[in-house]
């Protein structure tokens, strides 16, 4: 399913992972900013089903994310073969879920963010207009996989503030920056609070 055209100069294409309300949209966007990467938001490639679903308080199974990721993988792979980069928002909670989504492009890396269920908990507590109410995370850390050793996936502090987790990110994965990225080291306050 690459989208990869022979010849072309090669693309990057980075996965913002996590269970909902780890800031993934936030941190996702501000990568994009920083580098230049095409951005897209998983959640929209939901189905309305899904939604309605998920709304409902009824986690997603297998059978309900198999269509979702195959055609976020597609939307990976079309960019690809524009020869567009790409950062995506997008729980990614399986091995196999992203083993789906690896087969968008030739190189796929994703960025964990990952921490304390009680941050998260409290995040999801203040967040308003989200059709993902916080009763699915319990179900989300149940699925949730720690990254394999062949997989190469960037874990970070959710506890960060954002423009840290941004910095970190495009560091650690050596992305060239369009933008100057700035780290803030205060940890006192989170603006990512509330975010996706």
């Amino acid at each position: 399913m690459t989208g990869e055209r022979r010849g072309a100069r090669p693309t990057r294409h980075v996965v913002v992972m996590g269970v909902s309300g780890a800031g993934k949209t936030t941190v996702a966007r501000g990568i994009g900013a920083a580098t230049g990467l095409t951005f897209a938001e998983a959640d929209e490639f939901h189905s309305p089903q899904n939604v309605a679903r998920m709304r409902s308080g009824v986690p997603l199974d297998d059978t309900t994310r198999w269509p979702w990721l195959r055609d976020i993988a597609g939307w990976i792979a079309d960019r690809g073969a524009e020869g567009r980069s790409t950062v995506l928002a997008c729980s990614a909670l399986k091995r196999s879920y992203r083993d789906v989504l690896r087969q968008g492009a030739l190189r796929v890396d994703f960025v964990h963010l990952d921490g304390p269920a009680e941050v998260i908990r409290a995040r999801l507590a203040r967040r308003e207009g989200h059709y993902m109410p916080a009763s699915l995370l319990e179900s989300q850390l149940a699925t949730l996989e720690s990254a394999e050793p062949d997989e190469s996936v960037l874990v970070l502090d959710v506890s960060l503030p954002p423009e840290a987790l941004v910095a970190a990110a495009v560091k650690g994965l050596g992305l060239p920056t369009s933008v100057p990225v700035v780290e803030h080291r205060d940890r006192a306050s989170n603006p990512a609070a509330g975010a996706c």
